[in-house]
């Protein structure tokens, strides 16, 4: 399995938007600069993180984009599940796929291991973290 460079954009931009503070609107065109996206791509990734209630637009000179979730509760697993759907690695752990050798298959629970493990990597830290603004970080330095 490979991230796509769809879900890639909206971990980066997601990341981005984790820098500011809450409620603060920023320039599409200064997340693309900023994380090197090009700026049409960059505007489908936001529509679709929007359809998935992460992040809002506003047009005008206040406007722009920001993440309306809490970066501490959001994760790069949510961020690749909002952009793909539902995560697997592999077709038959697909909720929707039936396979007739699931009862007797040596293979589907070693697959559904490292998937559920794979998951657990991309669920560890939320953006907060990532972006360095985890208010529950202490500061050793």
């Amino acid at each position: 399995m490979q991230i796509t460079r769809q879900a890639e954009y909206a971990i980066r931009t997601v990341l981005e938007l984790s820098k500011l503070k809450k409620g603060e609107f920023i320039q599409s065109k200064t997340v693309a600069e900023r994380q090197e996206l090009p700026d049409k791509f960059l505007n489908k990734t936001v529509q679709i993180l929007t359809r998935a209630g992460l992040v809002e637009t506003r047009r005008g000179m206040q406007g722009g984009i920001r993440l309306v979730v809490n970066p501490e509760e959001v994760t790069i697993a949510d961020v690749i599940t909002a952009v793909e759907g539902k995560v697997a690695i592999n077709p038959c752990l697909a909720e929707s796929y039936h396979c007739k050798n699931q009862p007797h298959c040596r293979v589907h629970g070693i697959l559904q291991r490292a998937q559920d493990a794979m998951l657990l990597e991309l669920g560890r830290e939320s953006f907060a973290e990532l972006s360095g603004n985890d208010p529950g970080r202490q500061n050793t330095g």
